[in-house]
């Protein structure tokens, strides 16, 4: 199998397994208990928090674990309901359903934007968001200057005044990609996923930086602070633990940065000298996108029937993100950046990881350029040409 949908769940390290099924007989008790068996528990817990803020230039009391990234974005953007909430068309389904929910007219602000999207592996400037946010000294006036107004490609934003604002990123694609430092970017919160780096589902994780709001989304104990009630989940935060030592140790950025990315691009530019009508939704220019996802267009070929074929021939893509599989409509995402429909039907994001080789590139160029042909041959649609 040629496994390349990478950006949707990395298969599960076997270390990490190693370690969970170790910790379902040594750390089975509940964390928040007195005595020994809760304390060796809890030590464990505070380990994977320690390692996850070191990573990421944060304190470990700024850190608090959640059941997934969904549960952390839904968190923040409950935190600020009934305030301006300003996204954009291009975040996850988890933040455009709950601000579209909870927005309304009071202060204090919220920006929530994704330092790298997941569809097309986009990155966007959020310290420049993060600087608009901050000019908190000048009236709202008609002359408004140009500094407040929207300056990213990210689709139309749902809220356009930005000032005195906290700021949200869903860093859940990014993590072990590219070098994070929350302080540096200036984020008042982040989004974290244990799946999205070989660690398991159902595991994510929260930054909360000291001394912002905070409302939340679990209340029935004293966990986390009381910042999010129930039971831990022991095993699977020493799981996602284990993904982040060896995301540390392997310094994993660096080599998404050199062989991954190699990879990336090379199946970038055959898919473009090789088969006619096709076209890139990733800009794979270095610094433009996350070195790992290539998002693809085909003329006159529906994405799911790319998909399917890929499928029986053993190679694992998708259409865009799972979190949306089984919804006709065409990925928001690429309608909010081409505003294509046929362009978003088409479609098929590659996504790479540390376990994938020159022989994955050679397997789908061996079987692609055919099943696009095939497609194209019985497709209604006429094609276009190349400007």
């Amino acid at each position: 199998m040629v496994y390349l949908d990478y950006a949707a769940t990395v298969p599960m390290l076997p270390e990490v397994l190693e370690a969970m099924h170790r910790a379902e007989t040594q750390f089975f008790a509940n964390a928040s208990a007195l005595h020994t068996p809760g304390h060796l528990a809890l030590n464990e817990i505070e380990n994977t928090r320690e390692i996850l803020a070191g990573l990421i230039g944060a304190k470990p009391s700024e850190i608090i674990f959640t059941s997934g990234a969904s549960e952390s974005n839904n968190t923040i953007i409950r935190t600020f309901e009934g305030c301006q909430i300003e996204t954009s068309l291009l975040e996850h389904h988890s933040i455009i359903e709950s601000a579209k929910k909870y927005t309304g007219d009071k202060l204090p602000k919220l920006y929530s934007y994704m330092l790298a999207n997941n569809e097309i592996g986009e990155i966007l400037d959020i310290v420049q968001i993060v600087k608009d946010a901050a000019k908190i000294s000048l009236p709202k006036s008609a002359d408004e200057p140009e500094i407040f107004k929207p300056k990213t490609e990210w689709g139309k934003p749902l809220v356009t005044d930005r000032r005195g604002a906290y700021v949200h990123s869903d860093l859940t694609q990014v993590l072990g990609k590219i070098p994070i430092n929350v302080h540096e970017l200036g984020l008042d919160y982040a989004t974290f996923s244990a799946h999205k780096i070989g660690g398991p589902i159902g595991v994510g994780a929260l930054y909360i930086k000291e001394g912002v709001p905070l409302t939340p989304l679990i209340i029935g104990g004293n966990q986390e602070h009381k910042r999010r009630g129930g039971t831990y989940n022991t095993v699977g935060i020493i799981g996602f633990g284990v993904a982040l030592k060896k995301m540390r140790d392997e310094r994993s950025w660096e080599l998404y940065d050199t062989q991954v990315r190699k990879l990336r691009d090379e199946l970038a530019r055959r898919i473009l000298a090789e088969i006619p009508g096709s076209s890139l939704n990733t800009d794979i220019t270095p610094g433009k996108s996350l070195p790992n996802i290539l998002n693809a267009s085909f003329q006159a070929a529906e994405g799911e029937s790319i998909q399917l074929y890929l499928d029986a021939e053993g190679i694992i893509v998708s259409t865009g993100s799972a979190c949306a599989a089984g919804d006709i409509k065409p990925s928001h995402v690429l309608m909010a950046k081409t505003g294509d429909a046929e362009v978003a039907h088409s479609s098929i994001r590659f996504s790479f990881g540390l376990e994938s080789t020159q022989k994955d590139v050679e397997k789908v160029m061996e079987v692609l350029p055919g099943i696009i042909d095939r497609l194209q041959k019985i497709s209604t649609i006429e094609m276009k040409e190349k400007k």
